[in-house]
């Protein structure tokens, strides 16, 4: 496949999950009594990995995340010359997404992009108020264990066919997980996309949301290929 039909399978599927995901944070989640609350959010970012795994991932290898793609690198699945070019598509194609979300958002009367604009935080700007340290340890672990899943739901070994569901699934229990904590990051393009149109402290605090997710995902890539792969491969 052409190096440029995959960095358009990764924009796509970037744009899709955090259009989906974002969305129905911003959108759906709060309206009166046809909200979908706190775990209809996590199932929306699940469900837009799934779908788009299923509909790109025989592309570009279905990553849209910069933190999956180094992953897949440490894990000797993905070549290291293709990360950059990886890791802009998912960022453009996330950005392109949280301007889409801003038009339709700041159609409704009252809109205020300063009220958050489902940017991930640390301490105030925390959904429960955690600190810095837990939103830390919160974000590298998730992060390396959804390399976990990631890898061995596509190992050789693995059910062929199914590894876009245990992977959205994972997302979704991620999200369940740490959304009182960062309001979910485990990627790094998904929060770069809505913090640039918040502006602020979700920009300041935009750091931790790449430091995190690519530490967590470097050390799932590690504890992947050191523990549970293939040793005859």
């Amino acid at each position: 496949m052409s190096m440029g039909k995959r960095l358009g399978a990764e924009f796509l599927g970037t744009f899709w999950l955090v259009l989906g995901g974002c969305g129905s944070a911003v959108l759906a989640a709060a309206v009166p009594a046809l909200g979908i609350g706190f775990s209809g959010v996590s199932l929306a970012f699940g469900l837009s990995v799934l779908t788009m795994a299923y509909a790109v991932g025989h592309v570009s290898g279905g990553h849209f995340n910069p933190a999956v793609s180094l992953g897949l690198v440490i894990g000797g699945r993905f070549a290291a010359k293709d990360l950059l070019a990886y890791v802009i598509a998912q960022v453009c194609g996330a950005i392109a997404a949280g301007g889409v979300l801003y038009l339709i958002a700041s159609g409704k009367a009252g809109f205020d992009v300063a009220a958050g604009f489902a940017s991930n935080g640390y301490a105030e700007h925390s959904p429960g108020g955690y600190s810095l340290t837990a939103a830390l340890i919160c974000e590298v672990v998730l992060t390396a264990f959804f390399l976990i899943v990631i890898l061995g739901a596509t190992d050789a070994r693995a059910p062929a066919g199914f590894a876009p569901i245990a992977i959205g699934l994972c997302l979704t229990l991620i999200h369940l997980i740490s959304i009182p904590v960062t309001n979910t990051s485990v990627n790094p393009a998904r929060s770069t996309g809505v913090a640039l149109f918040a502006g602020g402290w979700a920009v300041q605090q935009l750091w931790l949301f790449w430091v995190a997710p690519l530490l967590g995902a470097a050390v799932g890539g590690v504890i992947y290929k050191a523990l549970l792969a293939d040793s005859r491969r």
